[in-house]
């Protein structure tokens, strides 16, 4: 049985006190809390095995080149993923996303080509396909929004014609909690030969994704979000499609046979993996898979979603409250405004109540434009959040209320 309060004595970070008051976390969306078997996970191989990998013909070069090859496949099962080649480690989602489009981008795109978005992604799944089709010549091209945040399918025919080459779509929006059809965007990008790519930075962890049922052609998410270290995320892709695709990044541990002139270079992964890798980051966001595997995502998915209905409720009871996104069949997010109250000042008078919550752009300033506001104040839920939380929230957002003389 789902068990979110003993779930909670499994992070270290809950022990704390926050201006005297109990830590109450509602940011999850911008990164997850540790549990102790992550933190200990990555202790373990500092400790005891420290070395690099795949270099030392020596006993803890091989245990460290076990570790993290063995958290590689733990991803691969994770996203369903038929062979593990298709796992690449990468610093974040952000890396992955650049990866794909300086390295496949930069080669098969041409003027006249279209790319297509949509209008509330992140900045990281913006901004590279910015550069590139700067570079290449290509052109951008956005799903527009229906009223409620949701992406407006009717355009799909029209914006979806054989000049489109490559489709970037976020699954599950970071700032409205938007749960993206990417099934259907994937099935008609294919029927016109273009390429997927989708950003699974906000779902892998809450929805459990399966990279062969969505048939896309690459993942990215990062392992921070999902309970993983900070620096290390993954580039799924078709092996296929990784086997045609040039390096992204040049030096150690990806080349077969250097000259002073040219060289050639290994299969993917490890053609993408220069240098020196993030192994305890690896092994770290390993022991967070085992950790998710082990409570179980639809536990874990009908948890958040009880959350967010009581969320929801709750909030919008404390009156003056505008709400952004779509109902009822959302991610674990709830973005809002108090009439009157700019978002900063909001979050500032909840953290003297020990609550740490987002408020700013969520790095989707066009979707912001688009709702006209310059910030939304942002909950987010995860496996480790009660009811009690919200309801500190609900009752911090009323003295916000009296505070600023707001009125119902």
């Amino acid at each position: 049985m789902f068990d979110a309060v003993k779930i909670r004595e499994d992070f270290p970070i809950f022990k704390r006190m926050v201006r005297g008051k109990p830590l109450i976390y509602l940011d999850s969306a911008a990164t997850s809390q540790k549990p102790y078997a992550v933190i200990e996970a990555q202790d373990d191989f500092y400790k005891n095995y420290n070395a690099n990998v795949h270099r030392g013909i020596y006993a803890i070069s091989e245990e460290a080149t076990s570790a993290y090859e063995q958290a590689r496949d733990k991803v691969a099962d994770f996203i369903g993923a038929r062979r593990r080649e298709g796992v690449v480690f990468t610093r974040n989602a952000t890396e992955a996303i650049n990866l794909v489009a300086n390295s496949w981008g930069r080669t098969n795109l041409k003027p006249g080509d279209e790319i297509l978005l949509t209008q509330m992604e992140h900045h990281s799944n913006l901004i590279p396909w910015q550069l590139i089709a700067q570079q290449t010549g290509a052109k951008l091209k956005f799903i527009p929004l229906t009223p409620d945040g949701r992406l407006d399918l009717d355009t799909l025919p029209h914006l979806m014609t054989e000049k489109v080459k490559f489709v970037s779509i976020v699954h599950v929006s970071n700032a409205l909690g938007t749960i993206n059809p990417v099934d259907k965007i994937i099935r008609a990008a294919h029927g016109f030969g273009a390429l997927v790519l989708v950003d699974a930075s906000q779902s892998v962890q809450h929805l459990g994704v399966n990279v062969r049922q969505l048939d896309c052609d690459f993942m990215a998410f990062s392992g921070h979000k999902m309970l993983g270290p900070t620096g290390i995320g993954v580039l799924w892709g078709k092996p296929e499609l990784l086997d045609k695709m040039p390096p992204y990044q040049g030096g150690g541990e990806m080349i077969t046979e250097v000259h002073l002139e040219w060289a050639t270079y290994r299969e993917p992964p490890a053609k993408f993996e220069a240098g020196t890798p993030n192994i305890a980051g690896a092994i770290g966001l390993g022991a967070a898979i085992d950790y998710l595997n082990n409570v179980g995502i639809d536990q874990i998915r009908l948890h958040e979603q009880e959350l967010i209905a009581y969320a929801l409720e709750h909030i919008e009871e404390v009156g003056d409250i505008d709400i952004y996104g779509p109902r009822p069949d959302r991610g674990g997010v709830v973005s809002f405004n108090l009439k009157g109250v700019h978002p900063h000042d909001v979050s500032t008078i909840l953290d003297e109540d020990g609550i740490a919550i987002r408020a700013g752009h969520h790095c989707t300033q066009p979707l912001m434009r688009w709702l006209d506001v310059p910030a939304t104040v942002r909950a987010s839920v995860y496996l480790y959040n009660v009811k009690e939380d919200i309801d500190c929230l609900t009752e911090s957002l009323k003295k916000v209320k009296e505070i600023f003389a707001v009125t119902a």
